[in-house]
């Protein structure tokens, strides 16, 4: 009795593992589109503002837009790295 309920838990616990991994390669996903929404967004209504900024705010808007990217990119494959391992 006690062994399989040993090995019932390890599978179950596999499982949620690589569930709460999918979850969080889906979470930093929808994170990173709304912060580039929001970057785009944001850049846009500044350039109405004072279109004659309208260089560097589009400069800072790609370098901070890569900057989210990235963080989003190491964040997915942490989580498809929980799946996998």
């Amino acid at each position: 009795m006690l062994l399989s309920t040993v090995l019932l838990q390890a599978a179950g616990a596999a499982v949620w593992g690589k569930v709460a991994g999918a979850i969080g390669a889906a979470v930093a996903a929808l994170a990173a589109a709304w912060g580039i929404g929001k970057i785009g967004s944001s850049a846009m209504e500044a350039i109405a503002r004072q279109p004659e900024s309208a260089g560097n705010i589009r400069t800072a808007m790609l370098i901070i837009g890569a900057l989210v990217e990235g963080a989003c990119l190491f964040a997915i494959i942490a989580c498809l790295m929980s799946i996998v391992m």
